[in-house]
């Protein structure tokens, strides 16, 4: 059975492979200050990015997500993007990812929320079987402008 945990800093070399694979997955690379950044503020609990950890019953680690919550201007309460979702290919199609993703949909409903939503790569066929399992398309197309 999968366990589903806070990411803390204790975590940091369960992670990082996991993250380090994400990162590959979308073919995208993230200097290592960038990095370390990034868990240092998901490992905070004070902190605006909130983390969690699957492990495996072994105690291998074979998931993360991570999400933050934002106001919202159609909605009294705010919304909570899950911005990184990751499972293992080993165990993949065994309830991790949906566990994952039910994690922060329930932290969303304690924070207040008033709704989950993320993205996907369009080619990310795999995910999006389970995402049209636990989720609503919203039809809406993505656009960004990058400042870097």
């Amino acid at each position: 059975m999968t366990t589903i945990q806070a990411l803390t800093a204790a975590d940091r070399d369960d992670w990082l492979p996991l993250w380090q694979a994400y990162l590959t997955f979308y073919e995208s690379a993230l200097a290592e200050d960038v990095t370390a950044s990034t868990f240092a503020r998901i490992a905070d609990p004070a902190g605006d990015i909130q983390g969690a950890i699957a492990r495996a019953d072994d105690g291998r680690a074979v998931g993360i997500v991570h999400w933050l919550a934002h106001p919202a201007t159609w909605s009294k309460t705010g919304y909570t993007y899950l911005e990184d979702l990751f499972v293992d290919p080993s165990v993949r199609g065994a309830g991790v990812g949906r566990a994952l993703i039910a994690h922060v949909k329930d932290a969303a409903r304690a924070a207040g929320s008033a709704k989950v939503y993320w993205l996907t790569a369009e080619t990310n066929a795999t995910a999006r079987r389970l995402y049209d399992r636990v989720a609503e398309r919203s039809g809406f197309i993505h656009y960004q402008i990058d400042l870097g």
